[in-house]
């Protein structure tokens, strides 16, 4: 283990106790609303990632079995969450947010978006990111498990531009995991299959990236910036996918930044992706760092009706 100075020690406790007061955790409510901060945080890990059932969400807010039973039951009584059954294991309940909930969520989120905004405005020479970064590191290197490994101890990779395999491996991860959407059968993977064919081919170009997660060679996870396909300096983000077991792991929000970084670098004035209405997570993943939503509308391109969304991130 490095050796740490007491100094510097004493400096980050300091800055973390000021940051707990800042955050209102000492409140009884937080947040701008009338919840406890486990209510709040609760709210937060149901909307980001709907269906997560109490043990999972037990496990992320790191609270005891008894506490979580306790508290979901009292959002239950508040209107803002319910619980449904499995239909895979009957013995086991998803968690989601009610219309209320959503309410509540997008009041918490508005409140520490704009919290953040205006702390940010007060940062200078382009610190922000070195900051975000620094936040990001601390954070995980509190956490009791390695963010970055499955529970048998596994580091998963990450490694750029094309990987044996992957056009296959990214098409099948999201025809199964959009499958329920999009509506099964050949055409939507032969579709990603198609286009992806044709972007490896220049993957290597200057403009454009791949980054993808990988598992004893398989591709479980991956995001592709297009800085060739649209025109007027716009990127395209393309193929945001991860595998059921990298959700919770911080990995989208590590994959999503690597592409972020590269249009930054390559100074593009806009980012462009679409996806599919409903998929919630991804769409927060998305507004945190900056983009907004331009366009929804109703398309057929995957074989089946489906609303397709359009979101933009522009520079500065």
């Amino acid at each position: 283990m490095t050796d740490v100075s007491t100094s510097l020690v004493q400096d980050i406790r300091s800055a973390s106790r000021q940051l707990v007061r800042e955050f209102g955790f000492l409140d009884k409510t937080i947040a701008g609303t009338d919840l406890s901060g486990s209510g709040v945080h609760a709210i937060m890990e149901i909307g980001l990632h709907p269906g997560v059932t109490a043990k999972e969400l037990a496990t992320r807010l790191k609270l005891e079995k008894s506490t979580i039973s306790r508290l979901l039951k009292s959002l239950e009584i508040r209107g803002d969450i319910i619980q449904t059954r499995s239909e895979q294991d009957g013995r086991v309940f998803g968690l989601s947010l009610t219309n209320s909930g959503w309410k509540t969520f997008a009041e918490i989120d508005t409140f520490g978006d704009q919290q953040a905004r205006t702390a940010l405005t007060k940062i200078r020479n382009g610190s922000a990111r070195l900051i975000a970064d620094a936040l990001t590191t601390y954070a995980d290197a509190l956490s009791d498990s390695d963010q970055n490994a499955n529970k048998t101890g596994h580091r998963f990779d990450i490694v750029e531009g094309y990987q044996t395999g992957m056009i296959g491996d990214i098409a099948a991860l999201h025809a199964r995991t959009h499958g329920a959407i999009i509506g099964m059968g050949p055409t939507f993977e032969s579709v990603v299959s198609q286009a992806m064919a044709e972007f490896m081919q220049r993957v290597s170009r200057p403009l454009n990236n791949s980054w993808s997660i990988l598992d004893n060679g398989e591709i479980i996870g991956s995001i592709s910036i297009d800085g060739e396909d649209l025109d007027g300096n716009i990127a395209h983000l393309r193929w945001f996918i991860l595998s059921e077991k990298l959700r919770g792991l911080g990995l989208g929000k590590t994959l999503l930044l690597r592409a972020l970084d590269h249009c930054d670098e390559h100074g593009f004035d806009e980012i462009h992706l679409w996806t599919l209405k409903g998929l919630d997570a991804a769409r927060t993943l998305y507004e945190r760092n900056g983009f907004t939503l331009a366009n929804e509308y109703v398309g057929d391109q995957w074989g089946k009706s489906v609303t397709e969304q359009m979101f933009i991130r522009k520079s500065g």
